[in-house]
C-alpha cells in the first residue's frame, strides 16, 4: 500500500517503512541471513528485466540483477536512515547505539550492541549459563541465536535485541574506538525478545547472564538497565522473565531494580533431576501495576 509516497512492506512492522519495494526487499534479505556482502545482496534481489522497479516473478519473466549505481544508492538510504550497517564490507541490521565505558575493581568493560560477529561468542556464554540451571529459558535462546540466521531481529514477526558487556584490556592510548591491540573478552549479555502479534506486542522477555568469573560486581544490573532503557525506548509495555526459584542471586537483583514477583509454578524445572519451582518475574514500564 502507497501512502504519501512511502511504501508500507507487507507483512512489515510499523516501524520498518521504505519508500521502494527494492529497499524493502533488500533489508529483508540482510535481516533473514544476519550479514551480507553487497554482491550477495544485489544478485538476491532482482527486478523484472522489463521494469527494474518491480520484483521478477520466478519462472515467468527473465531477472536482471541493478544497476551497480542504482544498487549502491538504495544501499545508502538504507544505512543512512539506520536500517541497515556496513562493517568490514558486510552489511547487517545493527542498531545506531552507543557503547558505554565501565569500570570495577577489578576490571574494565564496555556495554555495546551486539554484533552479527559476535553470535558464536554470546551462544556460547549463554549456553555455559544455561548449564548451570540458572536461567532454563537460555537454553531457547542460545539454540535460536545459533539456528536463526541472525543474531538481531527485527522483522514482522518479533524483535531481538542483545548486548553485551565486553572486558576491555590494553593501552589507553587505544581504548575509545580502536580494537588493536587489545584482549576483549565478552562477560555478559542481555537479550530482550519481542513478539509482533498485536496480543502480545506490548511485552518483552529479557534474560541476562554474567560469565562466573565476572560476578558480583554490578556488570548484571548494568545490562539489566540497558535492556530496561531499550525496552522503554521500545515503548513496550511489560518487561517479564520466568527463573528457577533456585537462583536466588538473580532473583535478588531483579527485586532490587523494582520487578514484581507475578506467580509461581511448583515443580516447573528438573535441575541436576531435582523438581524446581519457576518463579515468574515482571516489571512495567507504564508505571502501572499488575492488571
Amino acid at each position: 500500500m502507497v501512502a504519501d509516497g512511502v511504501l508500507d512492506i507487507d507483512m512489515a512492522t510499523p516501524q520498518l517503512q521504505f519508500e521502494s519495494d527494492v529497499r524493502g526487499r533488500i533489508y529483508r534479505y540482510v535481516e533473514r541471513h544476519g550479514s551480507a556482502t553487497r554482491e550477495e545482496v544485489r544478485d538476491a534481489v532482482r527486478v523484472s528485466e522489463s521494469a527494474e522497479s518491480k520484483p521478477a516473478r520466478s519462472g515467468t519473466e527473465p531477472s536482471v540483477r541493478l544497476p551497480v549505481e542504482e544498487f549502491n544508492g538504495h544501499v545508502a538510504a538504507l544505512t543512512d536512515s539506520g536500517h541497515l550497517t556496513e562493517r568490514d564490507g558486510r552489511l547487517s541490521v545493527e542498531p545506531d547505539a552507543e557503547t558505554e565505558s565501565h569500570e570495577t575493581d577489578e576490571f574494565e568493560y564496555e556495554v555495546r550492541p551486539a554484533r552479527e560477529d559476535d553470535r558464536r561468542a554470546v551462544a556460547d556464554l549463554i549456553r555455559d549459563v544455561a548449564d548451570e540451571g540458572a536461567i532454563v529459558v537460555d537454553e531457547r535462546v542460545a539454540e535460536a541465536i545459533e539456528q536463526d540466521g541472525a543474531l538481531i531481529r527485527r522483522n514482522e514477526r518479533e524483535s531481538r535485541m542483545v548486548f553485551v558487556a565486553e572486558k576491555v584490556e590494553g593501552d589507553e592510548a587505544n581504548k575509545d574506538d580502536e580494537r588493536d591491540g587489545q584482549n576483549r573478552e565478552i562477560v555478559g549479555w542481555v537479550q530482550l525478545q519481542g513478539f509482533e502479534l498485536p496480543a502480545r506486542d506490548h511485552t518483552v522477555e529479557l534474560t541476562v547472564g554474567v560469565a562466573p568469573e565476572y560476578r558480583e560486581q554490578g556488570v548484571g544490573g548494568t545490562l539489566l538497565e540497558c535492556g530496561m532503557a531499550w525496552a522503554d525506548d521500545g515503548d513496550y509495555l511489560k518487561v517479564y522473565q520466568s527463573l528457577p526459584a533456585t537462583n536466588e542471586e538473580a532473583l535478588d537483583m531483579l527485586d532490587e531494580h523494582g520487578w514484581t514477583r507475578e506467580a509461581t509454578r511448583a515443580d516447573h524445572y528438573k535441575v541436576d533431576d531435582e523438581l524446581v519451582d519457576e518463579v515468574q518475574m515482571a516489571k512495567r514500564l507504564d508505571g502501572d501495576g499488575a492488571r
